[in-house]
């Protein structure tokens, strides 16, 4: 190839914002940029710069590159290009190539995702949390010496998978000599711009800013012209520098143009007027130019040369650079905003861009995916072979884990598809994929399509499962729970079972999200039982244990004491498995089944699947009474549910979060957290989170001895009318209602329920379940069969269950004070009062406590632990780091760089007064049992 830019010479020009004219009216802005990069040696930050079009994002990245580089920063710039969005990664390649040779310093599980993820082999699709894991530390190994400044123009603009990437580093910078700012045209949503960062919103020009900078580009207007050029801008600096340039002379400059043609337009036209005044080859140049995917000078050169029929050389580059439309430096062509390669493009015909990507495609033959792309682009009709193409790309996009570029390639395959099976084919598997994504609309939209086609048995269960399986199900129900299970008998039938049970999955799901009714529960059940699986399938097991937590809940815990003690389990099945000992109340077993599979996702880089199994295990240990583990696996799972997009999820989380604030004994957290999971379940009536909405309510309540308030909240759990309704959550609650109700004279009010609850003790093994009935018989007995109730339940096998246990102690010494017992209730007040202070449920504790003073006993004050003083995130990395792990082995299982965790450790010694890591262990309690490495029977390790 031609080296165009040594043939060109040395042709540099200022860049858009240039230098020549200072920024004008951005003092604030400025200034906040500024101390951004003052800061940069302590704190990073990320901020994304929003505006419409031609307000002076582009300016104010420029000048905090300026700043930076003046600072001896390390700056890394990448730019979203509209032409390259279905390329895989192709903003990360750009932001990254400076620093490729620090990959060697990165972890070998995360280089080689980040290897495969830019093109390299690789096993297995790397996912794009792990990837995003390998770009955090490379760029942090690169900010080692010097801060980094990362720059992100057009971010609107970037292919998904690099946006993606971005979002998740974006969130991680705080403790990282890291700075981000990423430009956004308003009215543009991508991952990076919708990723909750903060925001400097760029406002037009103040009238006098306005003024000074039209009178710098454009001195000596008539003042007419002036006026109405001010006018016509509003504010916005592209438009003061860009329509003085056409106004004289054009008819729009004659007169003013529509008001209701919008600013953008209006500057598109301006371009496209400077591009008819160009010589034909250049504008031909132009055209090729702004239909690249790459900024190659070459590349362009030599497309041109076949569009052109070879008339056309690097001498047509100068009118363009002239007019101010385009940079070329180092091999590389810019046009100096990204309206101008918009307005080019919809100025040219369809001829004109078919002729273009034809040779792009010619050009780049060595390059299968981009060429692929220029090829079906200058593909008018339906090409089985280029559809076939596109198909083969979207699956090495799959591969290198660019879920988005995948699903962009197999929609633009179905519609150049000859074959319609294969249409449909191709839009399905699009649409599964989205899924991935979040991105329901975009879900629905693929699956409309499809539905278009006549489509196979097959083809149409597929379509009604994703339908029915996205958003937990609870939005557009366009299949019930019934339909669902029968369609997949249906399936199954035809030989698809795999299919069959995933369809299946989602039934049994809609079981727990909502309440279908005993017959639906019954149907999914018998369906599941009729496939033939094997007994100890993990999935047929969490089918069972959603659809009919009680009437299949021996078999459930049956076969999964079995299981556990087999060894090779994954962490797909851990994960199954532990969320189906979830929903029989067999919390001891979920927890460490859940902390097994979290370990295997969480170095796999599966963050959506991760939030639910540390979900499951946050759930599992605050039932138990478990805080220390279950305040940092809350808010890790909070965390990772809105990272990963999985609203009911998060809004379930939350509730479970308020549960742990009531047990500690934090009214005003219960009443935040509650609120918001309330909002987040009520609007789809997702019956869980509304139930552990209540539970929470009722557990404060309790714990602050409010039982009147405790039992009406608590009660709605048992109303099937009732939204918060929820078959299996409401076993797991039947101890603090009978609390509450026997606390405030409802005893008898409750005797229906209990006979339910009874009878479904009766049919399932549920610890939960009978570790409550045990202690309600108790606490509703007479007093003369009340203590042989109380010895019983304390002699029941609660070795796994302290709280359960500390609370039947702390209930029995009450019972035996208010027998005028009060030397016989010391004893049981005592160990329920130190159960509840190494808990750390703090509203408990405080109840032993005064009733071991109406007892006639005082007690020491409880000492505040690291649950007091760290934040669950500080508390999560103090247990690992007293486990044993470095900061690197922490920041990988945390998806955070070893440096942040670095800084959270300087954080922590203070607070709880230890000087080293040594320190730590014995600090925190943390039993040799509990550390880093140990077993779970079966092989699986616990975090």
């Amino acid at each position: 190839m031609i080296d165009y830019a040594c043939a060109l010479g040395d042709v540099r020009r200022p860049n858009l914002t240039g230098g020549f004219v200072a920024l004008v009216g951005r003092a604030v802005e400025t200034r906040r940029l500024r101390g951004l990069i003052t800061n940069a040696p302590e704190r990073g930050a990320a901020l994304v710069l929003r505006g419409e079009a031609g307000v002076g994002k582009s300016a104010l990245l420029d000048y905090a590159a300026g700043r930076a580089t003046s600072s001896e920063m390390r700056v890394l710039t990448t730019s979203g290009v509209q032409t390259e969005t279905h390329l895989p990664y192709a903003g990360l390649q750009q932001l990254l190539y400076p620093i490729r040779d620090r990959t060697v310093l990165i972890p070998d599980r995360q280089r080689a995702a980040l290897e495969a993820a830019l093109g390299g082999a690789g096993p297995a699709a790397p996912d794009v949390f792990l990837v995003g894991l390998a770009v955090l530390n490379l760029i942090a190994e690169a900010a080692a010496k010097t801060p980094v400044l990362v720059v992100v123009e057009d971010s609107h603009w970037l292919d998904i998978s690099t946006s993606h990437v971005l979002a998740f580093v974006a969130r991680r910078l705080e403790s990282e000599p890291i700075i981000l700012l990423a430009a956004a045209r308003e009215g543009f949503s991508s991952l990076l711009v919708d990723a909750e960062l903060p925001e400097l919103i760029l406002s037009p020009l103040a009238p006098d800013a306005a003024g000074a900078l039209l009178d710098a580009h454009a001195p000596g207007l008539d003042p007419a012209l002036r006026r109405r050029l001010l006018a016509e801008a509003a504010g916005n600096p592209l438009a003061l520098t860009e329509l003085p340039r056409t106004a004289a002379t054009t008819a729009e400059g004659a007169s003013a143009p529509a008001p209701w043609i919008p600013l953008t337009e209006r500057l598109e036209r301006a371009f496209t007027i400077r591009l008819s005044g160009l010589p034909a080859p250049t504008r031909m140049l132009l055209q090729v130019a702004a239909l690249n995917d790459s900024s190659s000078l070459t590349e362009t050169m030599e497309a041109l040369a076949r569009v052109a029929d070879g008339e056309a050389g690097p001498g047509d580059l100068t009118p363009a650079i002239a007019a101010r439309l385009i940079d070329v430096d180092r091999g590389e062509i810019r046009f100096r905003h990204p309206l101008m390669r918009s307005a080019i493009h919809q100025s040219m015909s369809l001829p004109e861009r078919y002729a273009a990507h034809a040779a792009l495609a010619d050009v780049l033959a060595d390059q299968e995916d981009r060429r692929i792309w220029h090829l079906a682009a200058a593909t008018a009709l339906p090409d089985e072979s280029v559809a076939a193409q596109l198909h083969a790309a979207a699956a090495r996009a799959e591969h290198r884990g660019a879920i988005g570029a995948a699903v962009i390639a197999l929609d633009h395959a179905a519609r150049l598809s000859q074959d319609p099976g294969l249409r449909a084919d191709r839009l399905l598997r699009a649409a599964e994929l989205a899924v991935e994504l979040g991105g329901r609309g975009l879900v629905t939209s693929l699956l409309d399509e499809a539905s278009r086609s006549d489509l196979t048995a097959q083809q149409w269960a597929r379509v009604v499962w994703l339908r029915g399986g996205f958003d937990e199900g609870l939005r557009g129900r366009t299949a019930d729970t019934v339909a669902l299970a029968e369609l997949a008998e249906t399936v199954a039938a035809d030989g698809d079972r795999e299919l069959a049970v995933r369809i299946l999955w989602s039934a049994a799901q809609r079981c727990f999200w909502t309440e279908p009714g005993i017959g639906a529960r019954q149907r999914v059940v018998d369906i599941a039982e009729s496939l033939a699986l094997d007994e100890h399938d993990p999935w047929l097991l969490a089918i069972l244990a959603y659809a009919a937590p009680i009437d299949r809940g021996a078999v459930v815990i049956e076969r999964l004491n079995r299981i556990v003690a087999t060894p090779g389990r994954d962490a797909r099945t851990d994960r199954m498995l532990g969320t189906g000992a979830l929903m029989v109340g067999s919390f001891d077993l979920a927890q460490r089944l859940s902390a097994a599979a979290a370990a295997g996702l969480r170095s796999q880089g599966r963050l959506g699947l991760l939030a639910r199994a540390v979900g499951a295990e946050a759930s599992s240990a605050a039932q138990l009474g478990d805080l220390s583990v279950a305040i940092p696996a809350a808010e890790e799972s909070s965390r990772l549910a809105r990272e990963t997009t999985q609203p009911y999820l998060y809004g379930l989380i939350r509730a479970i979060e308020a549960a742990i604030a009531a047990l500690r004994g934090d009214g005003d957290r219960v009443r935040v957290l509650t609120a918001e999971a309330e909002q987040a379940g009520l609007s789809v009536g997702a019956r869980p989170v509304l139930a552990r909405t209540q539970m929470a309510r009722g557990l404060a309540a309790l714990g602050a001895g409010r039982f009147d308030e405790a039992y009406t909240q608590l009660r709605r759990l048992h109303d099937p009318a009732d939204p918060c309704y929820q078959v299996a959550l409401r076993c797991f609650a039947i101890a603090d209602l009978v609390d509450a109700a026997a606390h405030c004279g409802q005893a008898a009010a409750i005797s229906e329920i209990m006979q339910e609850m009874e009878s479904a003790a009766l049919r399932t093994p549920s610890p939960v379940l009978h570790a409550g009935i045990r202690f309600a018989r108790a606490l509703l007995a007479d007093d003369d069969e009340a203590e042989q109730l109380y010895t019983a339940a304390l002699n029941a096998d609660l070795a796994g269950w302290p709280f359960i246990r500390a609370r039947t102690q702390l209930a029995y010494g009450e019972w035996l004070r208010r027998q005028r017992r009060a030397a016989d209730s010391r004893p049981h007040l005592r160990a329920a009062r130190e159960t509840f202070d190494a808990l750390g449920v703090i509203a408990w504790s405080d109840r032993a406590r005064q009733e071991l003073r109406a007892s006639g006993e005082t007690s020491r004050s409880r000492n505040l632990d690291a649950r007091d003083q760290l934040t669950p995130q500080e508390l999560q990395i103090a247990q690992m780091a007293a486990g044993g792990l470095t900061n690197r082995e922490i920041g990988q299982k945390l998806y955070l760089s070893h440096r942040t965790i670095s800084s959270h450790l300087h954080r922590i010694f203070p607070k709880l007064g230890v000087a080293s890591r040594s320190e730590l262990a014995a600090t925190l309690h943390l039993a040799p049992e509990l550390a880093e490495g140990d077993q779970l029977d079966g092989g699986a390790t616990v975090m």
